[in-house]
């Protein structure tokens, strides 16, 4: 009798071979409260790798680190019309505290634009206050209807930047900054994500902005993912909030504002980038766990040599465990470190030892190799960075092949519809082409200029539009 998988296979059910994933990788369980989640501690050590990661290149561009409060005046939500509107469905409202009724509700936030702003009207005076570069790392809450692990869910983790400058141009161009050599940069060099950079339409564009710079990832079964957005605020919160300047010549002028953000979806976009029927696939550079050397059998030649090679791959600069439970049957640990994508394995018992090899197991490429126990050393740093870039390249691949150029909408629909992504000139679609991709559960993903960059223009000639069904 057939052995049954650990996992749903995904040809089978994706969407079920992803909760098994989430699940049996000990990444995350279902919160008490509909649609929230308990992060669990490898999950959350991918989250902390993914902040190290983000935190530096934002700390690169002058930007600090700074935190709001959860709770905001309802009153300040009215002050930008089209913000609100954006959110209004997915607002969490508090209306009693200390066992009486506020006097005004507080609203948990769904994003920060409004408390930010309250007081960059206040911090900035002068031309000398800017540019105002701030972020915070916290949680934000918007009421989901149809909550999925990571990928939504009504309250989640990630990072928002909210930055205020003296003209449009410099705004505009931080707003690119980020979106280029902070979050493209760190998916490419760090996930192993290929991204699609792109504009988003007016009808996908964030509320209250007046641009939206998109990254957008294709699934294992071919649906898009927003990875994270940078947008151009113009001056619509510093007119809400009256947030001016004394310019260098003495007039007083409105700041124009740009906000930014990732979350803890990329953890969901990791699953199903990069995973396969038997687990997940952590890239190498990312992995709180780069090599984990197993020991096969409880005795203590074995344990002894199992703990000085863990030793000798953390001083070369791995980030290594060491699984000496042998009271634990092998086979199941096995499975276990496969499932949690842990890049590479290395498993050693009596017999490894009187050959002075260890068996190495690589889980990006696959395949098993017996390797002398001096060369590890040496060898892990390159054979990591390998996978790393297999990886990349296999997502490149995976986009490339199920992307198709189309020509009318009905080609869109069927290819987005095929499980793949499709490519349409913006011309020939229009938004009264998006507004009927609508129909078929289409969207527009984003809008690039012919030779694949991102377009100044939404109308520029020779805009593309990438269309796909996306979570």
């Amino acid at each position: 009798m057939a052995k049954a998988p650990v996992l749903t296979p995904r040809a089978d059910d994706f969407p079920r071979w992803y909760q098994d994933l989430i699940t049996k990788a000990e990444l995350a369980d279902n919160g008490p409260v509909r649609g929230t989640m308990v992060i669990r501690p490898y999950g959350y050590g991918l989250w902390e790798r993914m902040q190290a990661e983000m935190d530096a290149r934002i700390k690169e561009t002058g930007t600090q680190n700074a935190y709001f409060p959860l709770l905001i005046p309802e009153s300040y939500l009215a002050r930008e019309a089209d913000h609100v509107e954006g959110f209004a469905p997915e607002l969490a409202v508090v209306t009693h505290g200390g066992g009486k009724e506020l006097e005004e509700p507080a609203v948990v936030r769904p994003t920060s634009e409004m408390i930010i702003n309250e007081y960059f009207a206040k911090w900035v005076q002068s031309y000398r206050d800017l540019p105002l570069l701030i972020n915070q790392w916290a949680n934000v809450v918007r009421w989901e209807l149809r909550p999925r692990l990571f990928l939504r869910t009504s309250e989640f983790l990630w990072q928002e930047g909210h930055t205020a400058h003296a003209t449009y141009e410099e705004a505009r161009d931080f707003a690119a900054h980020i979106h280029r050599r902070v979050y493209e940069d760190f998916m490419l060099n760090v996930l192993a994500m290929d991204v699609v950079p792109g504009r988003k339409t007016v009808k996908e564009r964030f509320a209250g902005a007046v641009n939206t710079l998109t990254l957008e990832g294709m699934m294992g079964d071919g649906k898009a993912l927003q990875m994270a957005t940078s947008h151009e605020l113009g001056q619509n919160f510093a007119k809400a909030f009256n947030t001016r300047y004394l310019s260098r010549d003495g007039r007083q002028e409105l700041v124009w504002q740009t906000s930014w953000g990732s979350t803890t979806r990329m953890i969901g976009a990791l699953v199903m980038m990069h995973g396969d029927d038997n687990g997940l696939r952590v890239p190498p550079r990312l992995a709180q766990i780069q090599a984990v050397v197993l020991a096969i059998k409880g005795e203590e030649p074995v344990l002894a040599e199992v703990r000085e090679l863990g030793g000798r791959l953390k001083a070369a600069g791995v980030r290594v465990h060491v699984d000496d439970r042998t009271d634990i049957p092998f086979g199941r640990r096995a499975v276990d470190w496969e499932l949690k994508g842990v890049p590479v394995r290395i498993e050693i018992g009596p017999r490894d030892l009187e050959n002075g090899t260890a068996m190495l197991a690589r889980r990006i490429p696959g395949g098993k190799e017996p390797v002398p126990l001096d060369a590890l050393a040496e060898l892990l740093p390159e054979v990591l960075e390998e996978d790393q870039a297999l990886l990349l390249k296999q997502s490149r691949e995976r986009r490339e092949s199920r992307t198709s150029e189309v020509s009318t909408l009905a080609e869109a629909v069927e290819a987005a519809t095929a499980g793949g992504w499709a490519r349409i000139p913006w011309a020939v679609l229009g938004e009264e082409g998006e507004a009927e991709l609508a129909d078929h559960a289409v969207t527009v993903r984003c809008l690039v200029a012919e030779d694949g960059s991102v377009p100044d223009d939404g109308d520029a000639p020779g805009n593309v539009a990438v269309v796909a069904r996306a979570y």
